[in-house]
């Protein structure tokens, strides 16, 4: 029987609340195959999907590498766990003209032959009924792999194929990601997913100064980032008359650090309207002047009781544009619509700033007056896949 097998990695580390992550684990899995027909079965530290319609094995396998919490999964096939027909399984694989190895794994240590002396015994029959074939130890061409579990059954398979790994989503609370609209934020709200962590989403804008379709690449963003988080609400906020009155009344130099400490204010209230329970930024250290030691300890500053999480802060751009890229995500970030971070942008920002001085220029501002009113603009769009 044609089965895919599927393997967890960190959930291995969990104690008394390994159960929790696992259940989690599970629901994600049918979250992820609603609409597919399949059965699912747990055995001792494997999960198998077997009863699909093999015309869509490639795109199950497509939707499960999406999974977090998944470390890997393989093509197999499932056959009782004695000997001679995993061996009749093991004669069907084609290995003509070619090197291979048989890895043997027996769980089950009931298995009446240890697992280096059957691997033999496989490599042998392979030999028998394969013209060409050859075994190499150190780098094979095919690896024959045969799981002997604990649920009575065995499985035969050639290929590990890599998932995301990490743990399940929503196991660790919910986080709102500031998402700009730039190739950075995105990729740290997968990884703090990748971390267990659900999330909503922020997004500022600056209407008439950006445009309509600004607005739009964000929603596709979340949309797109929503293919591995599940259902995304991204808050919208209307932001252009805070900035219009810190360019009026603040140095322009301090135009960036005192706009980040509202929005991060703002942030910081919707977390506690909405149940959140942590504020996700894109930044990186020392990638542009709002991300320096001293711009990040100011803006983060104004936040009392939240944590900050930056996922992406040891991170230079090349590492955080391939994770974009094999999410799907950098062809919406690259396109030309500005965000509101480029409005009023000063042609020398402060790059050392200090609280004293931020603080000193939000005095020419009703700060909490701002933040109300950004607030009062708030639009909810619910964004899925």
């Amino acid at each position: 029987m044609k089965v895919i097998l599927l393997r967890f990695g960190e959930l291995y580390l969990k104690g008394h609340n390994r159960n929790v992550f696992e259940n989690t684990l599970i629901d994600n899995i049918k979250k992820m195959l609603q609409g597919e027909e399949f059965k699912f079965e747990k055995t001792f530290g494997r999960y198998v999907i077997s009863d699909y319609k093999e015309d869509r094995e490639n795109e199950i396998v497509k939707k499960l590498k999406k999974v977090f919490g998944l470390y890997s999964l393989s093509k197999a096939r499932e056959v009782e766990a004695d000997v001679n027909k995993i061996k009749e399984c093991v004669k069907g694989i084609d290995c003509k003209n070619t090197s291979f190895k048989v890895f043997v794994k027996r769980a089950d240590k009931n298995f009446p032959i240890p697992s280096m002396e059957f691997a033999k015994e496989l490599g042998e029959l392979v030999l028998e009924t394969n013209e060409g074939s050859f075994v190499d130890l150190y780098n094979p061409q095919k690896e024959i792999h045969v799981d002997i579990r604990f649920n009575g059954k065995a499985y035969i398979f050639s290929e590990t194929i890599k998932c995301l790994g990490g743990l399940p989503l929503g196991s660790s609370g919910k986080g709102l990601l500031l998402l700009s609209g730039g190739i950075d934020s995105p990729v740290a709200g997968f990884l703090m997913a990748k971390r267990g962590m659900t999330l909503e989403a922020l997004h500022f804008h600056s209407y008439p100064y950006t445009s309509e379709q600004a607005k739009e690449k964000v929603v596709t963003l979340a949309k797109e980032l929503s293919e591995y988080t599940g259902e995304i609400k991204l808050h919208v906020i209307s932001f252009t008359r805070v900035q219009e009155e810190i360019h009026k009344r603040c140095k322009d130099e301090f135009m960036i650090t005192i706009m980040r400490r509202i929005m991060m204010r703002v942030a910081e209230r919707l977390c506690e309207k909405h149940d959140l329970g942590a504020v996700i930024t894109g930044e990186s250290l020392g990638q542009v002047a709002s991300q320096t030691m001293q711009s990040m300890t100011v803006t983060g500053d104004v936040v009392k009781y939240k944590p900050i999480f930056r996922p992406c802060i040891a991170m230079d751009k090349e590492e955080i544009m391939k994770i974009a890229k094999e999410i799907e995500t950098y062809q919406t970030s690259i396109l030309p619509y500005e965000d509101c971070c480029t409005v009023f942008l000063p042609k020398n920002p402060v790059i050392k700033p200090t609280i004293k001085q931020a603080e000193r220029e939000e005095e020419y501002l009703n700060v909490e007056a701002l933040v109300e009113q950004a607030l009062e603009s708030e639009e909810i769009i619910v964004c899925n896949k």
